[in-house]
């Protein structure tokens, strides 16, 4: 059996996800990137490999915000940004989509298509609130299961307001609400509408949300967000089967097609799991610019190197490592 892999690899989750010839999700796997997005990739196509056993990779894609780093690990065929692959993915899912919601750990996204074609997009990853990490943070402080957390939204009957444009007022609002005797499931749903309200008035602001919705990101596992989303803009709000991967299941998909069209592959294998890596950098001092050049390295050997502005070490065919970055 046949498979293409995609591989999402952000600040806080390393995720991937294997394909069939149909875009049909074999397996997946979601794990935390706690930094160290070299890692984090080798171990997840171990745990891939794991899952999949005997299947032929015929192609790979990256995306993400480490996408070029883990393109030269893996060898990737296509190396796209996330904006490309959620959409990608969310048309494999809904055809017509007209309106892709994001959120993950770190940041958040809105994608407006129109006829399977982006339009626009609009990003968000300067302030933290409204995304996984805010509510990871506030779940752990009220001793809360993060799983659990949608589902008492839900049991709320009267949601206070909570200000939401901050995450450091919306917590201290929060802890404010607490102290007057609100009951629990109100103040999280308060926090849910207050997180909604904050990523349309910025993220999605001036956007012309339609019907078809995609919500997709780890934070579309918190059914207390989707009511929001759907009580905000008076529309259905559509969560997939597999939202927490669809950055990796789009670039997968990227990847059947660019291997389709060039009829070979680009993947070194799962053996990449057990090459030795690191990322290193230097101050180039060979002009004023002191540019800072980073050489990512394989084993003894530099496979790539990036940052300067002239192409001294990027155009460069040395395979040497820098004397300032030998170990």
């Amino acid at each position: 059996m046949k498979g293409y892999m995609g591989i999402d690899v952000g600040s806080v989750s390393t995720n991937i996800a294997v394909i069939d010839e149909n875009n049909r999700v074999v397996d997946s796997v979601y794990i935390r990137t706690q930094g160290q997005p070299i890692k984090a990739v080798q171990n997840a196509l171990r745990e891939i490999k794991n899952k999949i056993g005997d299947m032929v990779i015929k192609g790979v894609g990256t995306t993400g915000s480490a996408r070029q780093l883990t393109g030269l690990m893996v060898g990737a065929d296509i190396v796209k940004n996330e904006i490309t692959a959620h959409a990608v993915a969310a048309s494999n899912v809904i055809k017509d989509v007209r309106t892709v919601i994001e959120i993950g750990g770190q940041d958040s996204k809105i994608i407006i298509l129109r006829d399977g074609v982006v339009v626009d997009f609009a990003m968000n990853t300067v302030c933290a609130a409204g995304t996984g990490s805010f509510l990871d943070q506030q779940a752990y402080r009220l001793n809360i299961p993060i799983e659990q957390f949608g589902d008492i939204a839900l049991q709320s009957k009267s949601p206070v307001r909570i200000a939401g444009r901050c995450s450091v007022f919306a917590e201290s609002d929060m802890i404010h609400k607490q102290q007057m005797g609100y009951a629990l499931p109100d103040i999280i749903s308060g926090l849910c509408d207050a997180l909604v309200r904050n990523y349309l008035n910025n993220v999605g602001k001036g956007k012309e949300i339609k019907e078809p919705i995609v919500f997709q990101g780890g934070v579309a596992a918190n059914k207390g967000i989707k009511a929001a989303f759907e009580k905000a803009l008076g529309m259905k709000v559509y969560v997939p089967e597999h939202y927490g991967v669809m950055g990796a299941i789009g670039s997968a998909i990227l990847a059947k097609e660019a291997v389709k069209e060039k009829g070979y592959t680009f993947f070194k294998g799962f053996e990449v799991s057990d090459f030795k890596y690191r990322a290193v950098g230097f101050e180039c001092t060979a002009c004023p610019n002191r540019c800072e050049v980073v050489e990512f390295i394989q084993g003894d050997e530099v496979i790539s190197r990036w940052g300067d502005k002239c192409g001294r070490w990027s155009n460069s065919t040395s395979k040497k490592v820098h004397a300032n970055t030998a170990s």
